[in-house]
């Protein structure tokens, strides 16, 4: 049997992507081309805090800006990432700007998932302090091969576990819940 070289390959490689796809642990950082950008044209991928003028009830922080933690007073976070077989997930403690915490903790956690073929737009998040809520509103950028749904299970967990556990282990923050969604509709996980 003579199968064309154009099948073969395609079948060769549609086979790896599904393998490789439904297995893959996170890597400690999954790319290095820094494709995880904010609404600005910025390449940056740690955010500066903006309150959003129209949410003046609770604390909103909109990935934008880069921070810079050697020019400011540092205090260490502990944020977490998941372990190589995604069972878990491990703290690891960063120095983060004093005064940007919250925003420089997301935004450190959303850096291990610059993949290249996962690109976000930017991101929000929305703190709640009388429910103590916190909602994580991710764009995804509309060129970016891969989706949200798309991101293998052991990937889906490495991300929201990992944003889960950092936004609610630090008491100085008072949240309780994390919810996510993506340009304002709820992810199911």
């Amino acid at each position: 049997m003579n199968i064309p070289q154009k099948y073969l390959t395609a079948l060769i490689s549609s086979l790896l992507l599904i393998g490789l796809g439904s297995c893959t642990p996170p890597p400690s950082n999954l790319g290095s081309n820094n494709s995880l950008q904010n609404p600005t044209p910025s390449n940056s991928v740690s955010p500066t805090a903006k309150p959003s003028p129209d949410e003046s009830e609770g604390k909103t922080v909109t990935g934008s800006q880069p921070l810079n933690a050697s020019s400011q007073n540092t205090v260490n976070v502990t944020v977490y990432e998941a372990d190589s077989q995604c069972e878990t997930v491990l703290p690891k403690k960063v120095a983060v700007p004093a005064d940007q915490q919250l925003e420089a903790a997301v935004g450190k956690v959303l850096e291990k998932y610059d993949t290249g073929d996962f690109d976000l737009a930017g991101y929000r998040v929305n703190v709640e302090p009388a429910t103590g809520v916190a909602t994580v509103d991710f764009r995804v950028a509309p060129d970016s091969k891969r989706k949200l749904v798309s991101l293998s299970s052991c990937e889906q967990f490495a991300l929201f576990n990992s944003l889960n556990k950092t936004l609610t282990s630090n008491p100085d923050w008072k949240i309780k819940i994390v919810r996510f969604t993506e340009q304002g509709k709820e992810i199911l996980l």
